[in-house]
């Protein structure tokens, strides 16, 4: 049964506006009659109950927006239920997710507020308040995506309302300054995007990229826009000609179905014009025709390909473009045929064959996996996918948490897996890009420890080979095999990396021991006490570890014989030899390193950092991606406390936004600039193997531009050309990319990010 009954009213509303108020009641319906799964009446009671004491907790705050800041928790709450699928105590949850973060309530007054639910309500609430960030200087973001991540195996829910928050936070994002809005797009893209994959919420994923590129790339994401506005009518029309023919097929197989089609992501279109360097008008592909059969479960797999040969008969198939996920789901439980036929005019379409039980798996991710958990006889993916988060929570704490994430994001957030096979045929799945020694760790810890040899089909190959579909891999061990530093370059999953790292560290410390028992040997050797004669010993060769003292002596850096001849024994103890002498550089100690550019001189333009005058703080324009005068940018604090500023696109942006948002400060241009900057493009076309430079030369001296490198290369009749020039805003810089762009023979001139 749906809860769909209004509100009676509520007493915490009279601390809001008649204007709050109707806001209020209005989204408390929605949220209402956006619930679908069935609800007790204890149920309706404690969200009701939830819903009051969120709004008398929040009475007092306002969203950047002004709206009364009720209506986010509220938001999020009808997220959870309508675009996700969940049930009454994670909307309770969502309606109280910012109430201990941002009011004087306690986990406490949550657990006694609901009785025996109390404690669950509690553990989600818990889960979704950020940590204190004082304590972690490296990476206050980082420490908290790790705090987000490791939810997954305590409750599920808490990342999918976590999803529901950041998906409402993006959607009003239009209010935060843009600074501001960059670090949470960067965030959003770089851990939030890959985690929706992974649960199988593809309409999130997707909208969080448009809602980044909007942010990130607002020209492209407007110019995207624009085009797809402009030929909806005429999409529209292709669609039905291009579906026309498959029904009168179709309807002789007696199901029920639906056929649609719909644009792909704006991000997903923007991706293809970058990736194939083309105009928009170059990608066919703009659209996506999805075809959902209404059959008994155990008659899905036979339907989806009936429909697959009704669809090759009438439009012409590429055979390299079929990607069967009904026989082998993904990882993640999507299920689906992909295919892409040619349909009239040439165009190619891709097309999406599933059930409807599929589709709502793939639209709704791990709740609606959830309710199909026992449909299938298959292995639950979530809960193989848990194991593996679970143990690389368990193998994380050693590392920092930026390396956590680093590993976490590779080996487990992946979009795209491969399909390899053990010598008896059974099937493993592993991140795209995985080695044949990530394979053997994913066997078994051991088998990888001591693996010597990989084959593929019994031919022998490096253990860095990435591994292919299809593969049948044997692995060979030895037990006297031991990782050495190499392998780290040959694995990309977690779990190898980490095991590595732990075979190491313990070679390592089996290192160090034994250079500290030579060094116990010879201190008791000349009669002298082992801590004190330690210290000194370490202080005089500027060592400041003793775990790294110890491995000097066991790699003879230090030499207990001659090494030790400076020290003279008065009383029992060690006294440094006083006489001027050059102290041995030695490769294991640890020196500061301050980086001292002496004498640089420092670029001087008309910038605003944080709203201070470029004459009083001290900045350098980042080398990875050149700013110009106009373009957008930020400033990060660096080590050294310099400013650095970076273009907002550029490629070093994202990680820097997510991993240390705090070092992020607001810039902006001033009016005018006195000042010259140096920009370079990429020029790419058709090689007609003469006169390409002096035509390119010549167009930039024409428009009074200073050319302060260039280096052209042509291969097979293409040629790719790097210049540097000397522009004074950004606005010079696009006039000479249009005026590249007109030239005979040039396809495209970018500005590259790096």
């Amino acid at each position: 049964m749906t809860a769909t009954a209004a509100p009676s009213p509520t007493p915490s509303l009279i601390f809001y506006s008649d204007e709050d108020r109707l806001q209020i009641n209005r989204a408390y319906r929605q949220l209402l009659k956006s619930i679908k799964t069935p609800l007790t009446d204890e149920d309706k009671l404690e969200i009701r109950h939830a819903y009051e004491i969120a709004v008398a907790a929040h009475s007092e705050q306002r969203r950047k927006t002004g709206e009364a800041y009720i209506l986010h928790p509220i938001e999020v709450a009808r997220i959870c239920a309508e675009e996700i699928g969940l049930g009454a105590t994670a909307i309770i949850a969502a309606l109280l997710h910012d109430t201990v973060e941002d009011t004087p309530m306690t986990l406490l007054d949550i657990r006694t507020a609901f009785g025996k639910n109390g404690a669950k309500i509690e553990t989600i609430v818990d889960g979704l308040t950020k940590l204190d960030t004082t304590f972690d200087k490296e990476s206050p973001q980082a420490e908290n995506f790790k705090k987000i991540l490791s939810t997954l195996v305590v409750d599920v829910r808490i990342v999918l309302i976590k999803m529901a928050d950041r998906l409402h936070n993006m959607r009003t994002l239009g209010a935060m300054p843009l600074h501001k809005q960059l670090k949470i797009a960067a965030e959003t893209e770089y851990i939030y995007a890959p985690l929706a994959h992974r649960l199988g919420l593809y309409n999130i994923r997707s909208e969080f990229l448009d809602l980044c590129l909007k942010i990130t790339h607002r020209e492209e994401y407007n110019l995207v826009a624009q085009k797809l506005a402009e030929t909806k009518r005429a999409r529209n029309a292709y669609i039905d000609e291009f579906i026309a023919p498959l029904r009168e097929q179709i309807d002789k197989f007696g199901f029920t179905y639906r056929i649609s089609g719909r644009p792909k992501s704006i991000y997903s279109i923007w991706s293809k014009i970058k990736n194939k360097k083309c105009d928009f008008e170059d990608i066919y592909d703009l659209f996506a025709i999805r075809i959902i059969v209404d059959v008994p479960v155990e008659h899905e797999r036979g339907a989806c390909w009936q429909v697959y040969s009704v669809l090759t008969s009438v439009h012409k198939p590429l055979p390299d473009r079929l990607k069967d996920w009904v026989t082998i789901p993904k990882s993640n439980g999507y299920e689906s045929l992909h295919t892409t036929v040619i349909g009239p005019e040439g165009r190619f379409v891709e097309v999406q064959i599933r059930s409807e039980r599929m589709d709502e798996i793939s639209e709704r991710g791990y709740a609606a996996h959830w309710k199909y958990k026992n449909v299938r006889k298959q292995e639950d993916v979530f809960e193989r996918w848990f194991d593996n988060v679970r143990e690389s929570l368990e193998k994380s704490s050693n590392d920092s948490s930026v390396d956590f994430i680093e590993d976490f994001k590779s080996t487990n957030l992946f979009t795209e897996e491969v399909y390899i096979y053990t010598p008896k045929g059974d099937m493993k799945m592993l991140p795209k890009g995985a080695t044949a020694l990530d394979f053997a760790f994913s066997i078994h810890s051991d088998i990888g420890l001591h693996c010597q040899a990989v084959k593929i089909r019994n031919k022998l190959v490096p253990m860095g080979y990435k591994l292919q579909n299809g593969d049948q891999i044997t692995v060979e061990t030895n037990r006297s095999r031991k990782p050495s530093d190499d392998w780290l370059k040959w694995v990309v999953t977690s779990k190898a990396r980490e095991r590595i790292r732990q075979s190491l560290r313990e070679e390592e410390k089996q290192r160090a021991d034994l250079g500290k028992e030579a060094l116990q040997r010879k201190l008791d050797k000349l009669k002298v006490e082992f801590e004190p004669s330690l210290d000194i010993i370490m202080k005089h060769f500027s060592f400041r570890m003793r775990h790294e003292f110890y491995l000097a002596v066991y790699n003879e850096a230090i030499d207990l014989q001659e090494d030790l001849k400076v020290f003279s024994i008065e009383k029992g103890k060690l006294i440094p030899v006083e006489e001027e002498r050059e102290v041995k550089a030695l490769p294991l100690s640890i020196h500061d390193k301050n980086d001292k550019k002496g004498g640089k001189d420092r670029f001087r333009s008309e910038l605003f950092i944080e709203g201070q005058s470029s004459k009083q703080v001290e900045f350098e324009l980042a080398d990875c991606c050149r700013p110009v005068q106009g373009d957008d940018v930020f400033a990060y604090i660096t080590s050294n406390n310099l400013y650095k500023i970076h273009r907002t696109i550029c490629s070093n942006a994202p990680n820097l936004m997510a991993h240390y948002g705090y070092r992020v400060r607001k810039a902006e241009w001033g009016a005018s600039s006195n000042n010259n900057f140096v920009a370079e493009l990429v020029i790419t076309g058709v090689d007609t193997g003469v006169g390409v430079i002096e035509r390119l030369s010549t167009r930039l001296s024409e428009m009074g531009l200073n050319i302060r490198a260039f280096s052209i290369e042509g291969s097979e009749g293409y040629f790719e050309g790097h210049v540097k020039l000397m522009v004074s805003n950004k606005d010079q810089l696009t006039l000479a990319m249009r005026a590249l762009k007109t030239l005979d023979g040039v396809a495209n001139v970018i500005r590259p990010k790096t």
